[in-house]
């Protein structure tokens, strides 16, 4: 098959490393595909490194923008259109709203246009949703109204947890057959490899981490809704009680200097480690360094890093948002109500506190994902999915 994957940008991200993993899979599968993105413009980084050698081509939009920007949103559009109409996909697949609009939009607008009155196929991939509570009414109501129209556009919907799928079709967003859960995959291998306690030592030592400390990390950019604060407040409760825990931050953003100051007049400076930007590559070492993974975001699909800590065998500990308790259970970690900071705290100390725990619910937790965040796994529904629309 022809395949066109189109997404907003190349950032470091979970939809991103979804995406990039199924182009490669599918082209190595023998399917021409074609990845169409916009330029990794802001501080979150960028993944076109990933995309060089690969045997899928990849074409840069220059004015796609995740940002409302008519003028733009139109350029790209009509440059979407015309590389569509260049190429006559079977399939054209989308990722994140800006593209998903965007690309579904132009999609729609070539079929019946070639030999086939069919093609293109159109498939979006929900990998969040753009409504949730923690902003307006209004604004939810605009994102929703969008969606359904785009919908109407869309042959097939992918979605990283069965939660999206119950939270899109109880708006009124496609039809109930329309949806399949693809688990958004990872590589595996750096996950599943145990490194070696010397290299561990190693990384702990650029970060100021003792070998002995219990080492709670959270792996999200630092921004809003990504929940730190909630962390930070646990940890001046947990502080004093367990003198050997440290925090680990490890990510980038817009919040970094206040959440630095935050932790400042916490008296915390000396608990607390930030990593800064980290390669994709390096959140393995990260993870095995580790031994307990917190993840108080209030918005997500479902977090990639709470399948990676499981896949290294660590136990996590994540508020019960979205897709969270599709992994994460009291046989792999613990659950907790989002902004439950006592209950959250509670967690964490009993984790803390018991290794023989620890290590329990890490090797459980290695067990129950690693078939269902293979790479082949997802590539295999996501192929299906395209040879039912053909």
């Amino acid at each position: 098959m022809k395949i066109v994957h189109i997404i907003t940008r190349l950032i470091l991200g979970g939809a991103q490393e979804n995406t990039l993993i199924t182009c490669k899979l599918l082209a190595e599968r023998g399917h021409d595909v074609t990845l169409i993105t916009g330029p990794a413009l802001g501080p979150e980084g960028q993944m076109f490194d990933e995309t060089e050698g690969q045997k899928y081509k990849t074409i840069v939009v220059d004015k796609m923008r995740r940002a409302i920007k008519p003028v733009y949103d139109l350029i790209s559009y009509r440059q979407i259109k015309k590389i569509l109409t260049d190429i006559q996909p079977d399939i054209v697949h989308t990722h994140s709203a800006k593209a998903g609009i965007l690309g579904r939009y132009a999609a729609y607008a070539l079929k019946n246009k070639w030999s086939n009155p069919k093609l293109p196929q159109v498939v979006h991939t929900i990998h969040g949703l753009a409504f949730h509570p923690y902003q307006s009414e209004l604004i939810n109501k605009f994102y929703i109204a969008i969606e359904k129209k785009t919908a109407k556009k869309t042959d097939a919907f992918l979605s990283v947890a069965d939660v999206m799928n119950e939270k899109a079709i109880a708006t009124g967003i496609g039809n109930p057959g329309d949806f399949t859960t693809a688990y958004s995959a990872i590589e595996e291998d750096q996950y599943l490899k145990t490194p070696s306690q010397e290299s561990i030592n190693d990384f702990r030592r650029k970060h100021g981490i003792g070998s002995q400390a219990i080492v709670i990390t959270c792996i999200a950019r630092l921004a809003e809704l990504k929940g730190h604060e909630y962390i930070i407040e646990s940890a001046k409760r947990i502080a004093t009680r367990y003198p050997d825990s440290m925090w680990l931050f490890v990510g980038d953003g817009a919040l970094s200097e206040t959440l630095k100051d935050h932790i400042q007049m916490e008296n915390l400076t000396n608990r607390f480690r930030f990593t800064g930007m980290v390669d994709p590559t390096e959140i393995p070492q990260v993870l095995h360094s580790s031994d307990i993974l917190v993840h108080c975001s209030l918005r997500e699909g479902l977090a990639r890093v709470l399948p990676q800590a499981m896949l290294a065998g660590k136990p996590a500990i994540s508020f019960d948002i979205d897709g969270a308790k599709e992994v994460v259970n009291d046989n792999t970690g613990r659950l907790v109500e989002a902004e439950d900071v006592d209950a959250f705290t509670d967690a964490c100390e009993e984790l803390i506190r018991d290794k023989d725990l620890r290590e329990r619910l890490g090797a459980n937790a290695r067990e129950s994902v690693v078939e269902k965040f293979a790479p082949d796994t997802m590539v295999d529904t996501i192929e299906a999915v395209y040879r039912k629309l053909m």
